[in-house]
């Protein structure tokens, strides 16, 4: 039962979509009429700027963080990761957005980040070392969930090597129409790195 509680919590949290929030309340713009109409902070970036884009990504680490920190202070008898999921399935299908959310790239590694900071630390390094590589946010994005599941691996944590696993492949498959572009070379590139 303790669970099902958490779980939903998570998912409650997960479903806040904050790029919204920030758009329609100091922007008067709904994010989702705009670039790409994803609720993350890639979009967020590109339509409203960089100080609504860094916001927007801070608190979408903060959701999946907090569902796993309720967990170790609340109810330590359950696995984190587990309900950290919970938090990224509300992140990218959100009650409070018709179930069309981001990509649970910030989301993932908020859960990440209150399970391992150090894994967090590394994939943190990683995905900006990509992004200033390929100059792509989606590549990164994907690449930096391989470097996850490597670090897992090595560090033998059993639970972070199937959540990193099942994370990644979620974040990859969200990327579907971002590789189609790379491939056919129309996926925008930042110029800021």
């Amino acid at each position: 039962m303790d669970y099902v509680i958490y779980s939903i919590i998570a998912y409650l949290l997960g479903s806040i979509p904050f790029s919204l929030v920030i758009g329609k309340t100091f922007y008067q713009t709904d994010i989702r009429e705009h670039g790409s109409g994803n609720l993350g902070g890639t979009n967020t970036f590109r339509v409203l700027g960089w100080k609504a884009g860094l916001a927007v990504t801070i608190l979408d680490i903060l959701k999946g963080t907090l569902a796993v920190v309720l967990v170790y202070l609340f109810a330590a008898q359950l696995e984190p990761l587990i309900v950290g999921a919970f938090a990224v399935i509300g992140h990218s299908f959100p009650l409070f957005a018709k179930f069309k959310g981001g990509k649970a790239v910030a989301t993932s590694g908020g859960v990440l980040l209150g399970v391992s900071p150090l894994l967090f630390a590394i994939i943190f390094v990683s995905f900006f070392v990509f992004l200033k590589i390929s100059k792509y946010v989606s590549l990164s994005s994907m690449l930096t969930g391989v470097v996850a599941v490597i670090v897992a691996l090595f560090m033998r944590h059993i639970g972070l090597i199937i959540v990193t696993v099942l994370l990644a492949t979620f974040v990859i498959y969200r990327h579907t129409d971002n590789i189609k572009r790379i491939k056919n070379k129309t996926e925008p590139k930042i110029t800021w790195l």
